[in-house]
């Protein structure tokens, strides 16, 4: 074991910038279509071996960690070592050929340099360059005891460390691209002058859902020349919006709990055990509280079928005052067409697969946003394709009539 090389991942596991980590040190499985045969006899495997596939700064990435001593990374293959370029060909050719597990670019990070060769050849040949991200400094050191006395080891500070970014398309495409994504986000928000419309988070509501409200970009202050890929959106699904209006999480947690158990069983039937845990969670961990951070300054979406799905649900099972939180949370959200990433409607449709969820992230994909969930099977099955999706987690809480 290499343990350099684990050290080496760990640091960069450790970065803020990088989440939605769905592959470590585990070969990633690709698909190919037709149109790719041309590509190398490199692309022709089943998987491809990279170190990490996570998401940087909200673009999914393939990240290649070497703890080699660079004047012993050859250029060219041998009888010894296959070459630095045909590695480099190899994960490029298959990132290439998918189009579900596609990297937006290739991070090359070697812990202890590169030398000046290999670094223009990388430049020259692959278009790579300098990642423009500073690195913290890492946290992860321990102790062990070894005979009765205690051995501390120290992390390494990667002070010679060289971090190279390829894109997987070419410069040229990559801006030509960009200005058509933000072409299509324009085709695809409704005008924001019929939505954030009469927002008054404060008519007789708790102090915790003003407060989460309050926090959020508001839509009726946006123009929409400011809409685009660069702005901070958080995607709502369904179990989000449910989350956020439901009487748990407004005040009415304890009351249940003081409620006879005849009574709620009677009421809730099947779903008791699953009410009761979700109000005790609430006065453990108050999910108003737990989304602020995740909501602050962020502009809320939703897409056109997480607003039927709601509304739909709200009128069935909703009280009146969770009928009337709804209203004015859903003044407070951009509502954008279905409009799914490619390489998520390129996911094989299945049970844990299902097409809704995959509209639904989906279209977070599309604008580059996290989308905030309780659907974890979801995003487990996600993850168990090799894709690295851009989640955040939050306990789930049902609509109970108040």
């Amino acid at each position: 074991v290499n343990l350099g090389h684990l050290e080496a991942i760990v640091y960069i596991l450790q970065q803020p910038f990088i989440t939605a980590v769905s592959r470590v040190c585990k070969p990633l499985p690709l698909s190919f279509s037709s149109k790719h045969k041309t590509l190398s006899a490199a692309a022709s495997l089943n998987s491809i071996h990279v170190h990490i596939v996570c998401n940087l700064n909200k673009n999914p990435v393939w990240v290649i960690v070497s703890d080699r001593n660079p004047n012993y990374i050859t250029w060219h293959s041998n009888n010894k070592t296959k070459g630095l370029k045909s590695r480099i060909q190899q994960v490029l050719d298959a990132a290439k050929s998918t189009n579900t597990l596609r990297p937006y670019s290739i991070i090359l990070f070697f812990s202890n340099g590169l030398t000046i060769f290999n670094h223009q050849k990388l430049k020259d040949e692959f278009g790579a360059s300098k990642l423009a991200l500073e690195f913290s400094d890492s946290d992860f050191d321990f102790a062990e005891e070894t005979e009765g006395e205690w051995v501390h080891v120290i992390p390494g500070m990667y002070k010679e460390a060289c971090v190279l970014e390829i894109k997987v398309d070419h410069v040229v495409n990559n801006v030509i691209s960009s200005e058509h994504e933000v072409k299509d986000s324009f085709l695809n928000v409704f005008p924001p002058e019929h939505q954030g419309e009469n927002v008054n988070p404060n008519l007789g509501f708790s102090n915790s859902f003003s407060a989460l409200l309050s926090q959020m970009k508001k839509v009726e202050s946006t123009k929409m020349e400011d809409f685009s890929h660069d702005d901070d959106f958080i995607n709502f699904d369904t179990t989000a919006l449910i989350a956020i209006v439901s009487g748990i999480s407004n005040g009415c947690a304890e009351e249940l709990l003081n409620k006879p158990e005849v009574e709620l069983r009677h009421r809730f039937k099947g779903n008791y055990d699953f009410v009761i845990a979700q109000a005790m969670s609430e006065l453990q961990y108050p999910i108003h509280a737990n989304l602020s951070a995740a909501v602050s300054g962020k502009m809320g979406i939703i897409c056109e079928s997480v607003l039927s799905e709601f509304k739909e649900l709200v009128l069935m099972c909703g009280g009146a005052n969770e009928k009337h939180r709804a209203d004015q949370l859903l003044k407070c959200l951009l509502v954008v067409r279905d409009s799914p990433s490619e390489r998520l409607i390129g996911l094989p449709t299945t049970r844990k697969l299902a097409l809704k969820n995959k509209i639904v992230f989906g279209t977070g994909d599309y604008w580059r946003a996290p989308t905030l969930t309780a659907n974890m099977a979801f995003v487990r099955a996600v993850a168990q394709t090799g894709m690295s999706l851009f989640t955040i987690e939050h306990s789930p809480r049902a609509l109970t009539g108040n």
